[in-house]
């Protein structure tokens, strides 16, 4: 199975990589915009090269026409003369035809038209008093063909017909369409080496990604991830950091709490099963049996509420941000203390509560409930007989303050940044005597936090603990507005 894996991972890697996909893709779309650069470039130089021929021939032909039709007898001799005066036409072959298409001068000796009917297309088209104008070009020659009638006060005496072959507007227009290319070649060429340059360099870093990645799939959440520079990937990689401490952090908190969790279900476990072994293995009065089975009853309840208390920091903890209501802070004391008072009859300990100024908040009831509880029973719980414990409802600008101070023993300073870790106990003895389970505050925590409170604590061995709980006011006026 590892192997197939493997090979698909390969597989990935080689055929469907993203930064070749890009580069080709780069590529390509470079290619067609230099193509459609190439051809426009051509068309356009073909273009301007038939307007410039075009004008010059027609220019020449009507300059022509124009000087033969002020002679007042066309024939052979005084076409001649006048094609003589004209020594600037420089064309390759020029003819003259009368208005039935018979050639009346050519300047070519060698073959000569004159005398012949000449039905050339352009000159059939110029006897029908049009100007024509033709254009061809193949390796690396220009053939341009022109003609034009012969107009005497509006009546058709003939026309003029040039044809001229010029090698060197070909060879300059060849040169031209042969550069473009050349720069067109090159051009792809280097962006097809920096397309390669770029999917190299691209798939090395992500590559650095996927391998500590892999690192970190095995359980190494200390590995980093180097990058460089600052790009997309190294955010990517910056981001992939903070995900590995944040792992770390949160992998190391699973196993102290494993640890932990383990530890305290140990303690209660293993004296259930001692006393059974004892029941079992020892013959007892009924008397005796009734204690050690009162004691498994206690330890089992202990477990009880431990599991219970698990439960609810779990439930805490998946809870959704926006889970939350209008609550009132002054009722849900009373509540707490209502349940509480018997506890604190038993114990001595006289409650007194201050609730001077309510205030509404936005959490849970129940959360406010289990926050009020905890704080008070464990005020109760560590408080010495004979001592008493206030409750104090404040405002402080926009925050709802609890105070809730006890006169107890204190908490030494050494244990002050530990009493809201879980299973954290300042008198291990004590606690389990009366059934702590080191999870309330760390409880109590965790619901301020997630309702944007605040906790804090004073404390003074001998003289007592003050815990203070802020919450930011609702103010349902504001709201409104």
């Amino acid at each position: 199975m590892a192997i197939i894996s493997e090979k698909k991972n390969k597989s990935v890697r080689i055929y469907g990589s993203a930064q070749t996909r890009f580069a080709l893709i780069n590529v390509i779309i470079t290619l067609l915009v230099l193509m459609f650069l190439n051809v426009y470039t051509a068309e356009t130089s073909h273009m301007l090269f038939y307007q410039s021929k075009e004008t010059a021939m027609i220019e020449k032909c009507q300059l022509a026409a124009s000087e033969i039709s002020e002679l007042e007898i066309i024939n052979t001799a005084t076409v001649s003369d006048t094609i003589a005066r004209m020594g600037s036409l420089r064309v390759t072959r020029l003819i003259v035809t009368d208005q039935a298409g018979r050639s009346i001068y050519d300047s070519l000796t060698l073959n000569s038209t004159v005398g012949k009917y000449v039905l050339l297309p352009e000159i059939v088209q110029a006897l029908r008093v049009n100007d024509v104008f033709r254009w061809e070009y193949s390796n690396g020659t220009m053939r341009s063909f022109v003609a034009t009638p012969i107009l005497n006060y509006g009546t058709l005496s003939g026309c003029v017909y040039m044809m001229e072959y010029d090698i060197s507007q070909g060879v300059l227009m060849y040169s031209l369409l042969r550069n473009i290319l050349t720069i067109t070649l090159v051009l792809e060429i280097v962006v097809i080496i920096f397309s390669a340059i770029f999917a190299i360099a691209f798939s090395k870093r992500m590559r650095r990604i996927l391998a500590s990645m892999r690192i970190i799939r095995e359980g190494d959440y200390s590995h980093k991830v180097k990058m460089g520079g600052s790009d997309e990937l190294t955010v990517l990689g910056d981001e992939f950091n903070d995900l590995t401490d944040r792992l770390m952090i949160s992998e190391n908190k699973r196993r102290q709490f494993v640890s932990d969790a383990s530890h305290e279900l140990k303690t209660p476990l293993a004296s259930i099963k001692l006393l059974s072994d004892s029941i079992l293995q020892n013959d007892m009065d009924m008397e005796t049996v009734r204690e050690f089975v009162s004691d498994i009853g206690n330890e089992a309840d202990r477990l009880n509420r431990m599991s219970q208390k698990l439960l609810s920091l779990s439930r805490i903890e998946s809870q959704e941000d926006g889970d939350c209501e209008i609550v009132n802070i002054a009722p849900t004391v009373q509540r707490v203390l209502r349940m509480l008072s018997t506890i604190a009859e038993e114990n001595g300990i006289s409650i007194i509560p201050r609730l001077e100024q309510d205030s509404p908040i936005l959490i849970l009831e129940d959360d406010l409930y289990q926050i009020i509880f905890n704080l008070v029973e464990n005020g109760i719980k560590y408080n010495v007989p004979g001592g008493s414990l206030s409750i104090l409802l404040s405002r402080e600008e926009d925050n709802a303050v609890i105070k809730v101070a006890d006169t107890g023993v204190g908490i030494p300073d050494d244990a002050i940044g530990h009493i809201f870790e879980r299973f954290y106990r300042v008198d291990k003895a004590r606690s389990r005597k009366s059934g702590g389970s080191g999870l309330g505050l760390a409880i109590v925590r965790t619901i301020i936090q997630r309702n944007r409170g605040d906790i804090s604590v004073k404390t003074q061995l001998g003289k007592g603990t003050t815990f203070t709980v802020s919450f930011p006011i609702f103010d349902t006026e504001e709201d409104e507005i």
